[in-house]
């Protein structure tokens, strides 16, 4: 990206171990219609870092306490004739919750979850999330 800017939003793309050492990871519905599902994210408040607005975020939209594991990428969009910059986090879940604001969650497989994801940089998203788990199996 030869543009630096600062980003307007942050989210993460959550995982949680299963019983059998595999990855699922936390989507939940997006707030206007038609309700695909998404990573959760959302603005950064004045004040706030784009880690910590992750971890609210998270929260808000979820219900699910989880940790910064490290940075993966930040995405530029085009909604509704505002560009968003989103600085997307690995984190892990720490403690599971109740969806908030009117929000469905769910905890997919990586296969699942790339099908429910509608959009291509989600997958994308989803892809590096993969490969940074990976990464850290190896070391």
């Amino acid at each position: 990206m030869t543009e630096s800017s600062a980003p307007t939003h942050a989210g993460g793309v959550v995982y949680r171990a299963e019983q059998n050492g595999r990855p699922e990871f936390l989507l939940v519905t997006a707030r206007r219609p038609p309700h695909d599902w998404v990573f959760p994210k959302g603005h950064i408040e004045r004040g706030e870092t784009p880690e910590e607005a992750a971890i609210r975020e998270v929260y808000e939209e979820s219900g699910v306490r989880a940790a910064i594991v490290e940075p993966l990428e930040e995405v530029r969009l085009q909604i509704r004739g505002e560009e968003q910059i989103i600085r997307y986090f690995l984190m892990r879940a720490l403690e599971d919750g109740g969806p908030g604001e009117g929000r469905h969650a769910q905890w997919l497989s990586p296969v699942d979850a790339m099908a429910c994801l509608p959009f291509p940089e989600a997958r994308g998203s989803l892809r590096k999330a993969l490969d940074a788990l990976d990464n850290a199996e190896r070391t």
